[in-house]
């Protein structure tokens, strides 16, 4: 059991306080991100053992487990954020196992160094990803069925918007293919700038009265933000196909590979395979491939892309379980709503026996394994646990409110390597 230093994150859409607040510290002074807690060799976390990428390579299948440590060749399978959004990430989307298989070899034979800033894919794994609130939290997630986006554009009223409307009303196409077309459209423009002006002053419009249906303010409220910090960009066209979402805290929103989305403002703890691939389309000063973007896009519309978990409750003690099915990866987030003072702490038992990341955003925890001495955790602070280290043995501090997340990897049916077909 390791106690891990997350390593953070400054990329400008960064919070500058949101993730010193929670740690209760001084905020750096420069926009802090996203803070790390894994083994990607990019970031890994730090423990007293050292690295943690190097400390599970030196004993994997003792650290990972003999199962885990050969379907996943010997590394954590996921990689665990807290993200603190002031402003939008890039439009982007993340390759299935195939996709980054092809994209990373094909890449490798060009001889384009990994951390070539033109550089696609970094590795050559998928990316799928949840993300649970721990604040308000405004996205944008997978296509909005076409009818909708056809109401959406009939508001706004421009005659510039008229082709992609006409496009979007054919239906000799699939809504995948009207969504593909029109989206390949704005993404080919050789300057989306005056069209998106003018859907930024639409939006301005209706945010500031024009319409009271509430779901065009947000859309409306949305569109106004990201174009005053991304003017003219081509993502603002980008967004009228999309979901646009609102988490409270404790929701979840998954985004299988595949899905177009961008973060829009918010603090939350994001999950996600073990991969650092993202193909961009907007909304960003970093490489942009519109044409491999496309390539790897799901058009199919999402009606929505929330997921809110299965939630169960003993005593004082409430757990939700985000397992989205895949590998990789399942959440389990629990939350302690006693705020009595009296009361005894809650006991949690963990049946452990697999590498388990616990991440604790809020009150104060005590965790102990079967082999390991006590070790506390406060917010924004974890711990890693070993597939050798057994039960896990947590307890939350009397009237401390606490909130933490169980990390690990999700129902792994079969050792050996993944089959792309079936976790695409």
């Amino acid at each position: 059991m390791l106690k891990l230093t997350g390593q953070l994150q400054h990329y400008p859409w960064g919070d500058d306080s949101s993730i010193a607040s929670l740690q209760n510290r001084e905020p750096s002074g420069k926009p802090e991100a996203e803070l790390w807690f894994g083994a990607h060799p990019s970031a890994p976390s730090l423990t007293d053992a050292g690295p943690l990428d190097a400390v599970i390579a030196a004993d994997p299948a003792g650290i990972l487990g003999p199962q885990c440590a050969e379907t996943f060749s010997g590394t954590l399978p996921y990689l665990v954020k807290i993200l603190a959004a002031a402003q939008p990430l890039s439009i982007q989307a993340h390759p299935s196992i195939a996709q980054a298989r092809e994209g990373f070899a094909r890449e490798n034979a060009a001889g384009i160094p990994v951390d070539a800033p033109a550089r696609n894919y970094k590795d050559d794994n998928h990316k799928p990803e949840i993300l649970i609130a721990l604040s308000p939290f405004r996205a944008l997630a997978g296509f909005r069925p076409v009818a909708k986006t056809r109401v959406l554009i009939d508001v706004l009223a421009l005659p510039a918007l008229n082709p992609a409307q006409e496009v979007l009303a054919d239906e000799t196409m699939s809504e995948e293919q009207r969504l593909h077309t029109v989206l390949e459209g704005w993404l080919s423009l050789d300057d989306p700038a005056p069209l998106a002006t003018a859907v930024v002053q639409r939006a301005q419009a209706l945010a500031d009265g024009e319409t009271d249906e509430a779901e065009l303010i947000t859309i409306a409220r949305n569109l106004e933000f990201i174009g005053e910090r991304f003017p003219g960009d081509v993502g603002i066209l980008a967004a009228l196909l999309l979901n646009h979402v609102e988490l409270d805290t404790g929701d979840g929103l998954f985004l299988p590979a595949g899905n177009l989305h961008a973060y829009i403002s918010g603090l939350g703890v994001e999950v996600m395979a073990n991969s650092d691939n993202v193909l961009r389309g907007g909304l960003t000063s970093k490489h942009i491939d519109q044409a491999e973007l496309l390539s790897i896009l799901e058009f199919t519309p999402l009606e929505d892309p929330t997921f809110h978990g299965k939630a169960t409750e003993t005593l004082s003690l409430y757990t939700r379980n985000f397992d989205v099915g895949i590998p990789d990866f399942r959440v389990t987030r629990y939350f302690d709503e006693t705020d009595d003072e009296e009361e005894n702490g809650t006991m949690v038992r963990i049946d452990g026996g697999e590498p388990t990341i616990i991440l604790v955003v809020e009150g104060t925890l005590t965790i102990a394994t079967e082999t390991s001495s006590p070790l506390e955790l406060a917010p924004g602070e974890a711990v890693f646990v070993g597939a050798d280290e057994g039960l896990i043995h947590v307890e939350t501090t009397p009237g401390s409110g606490a909130r933490f997340f169980e990390i690990a990897p999700g129902e792994i049916t079969k050792a050996g390597s993944i089959d792309p077909a079936e976790f695409d």
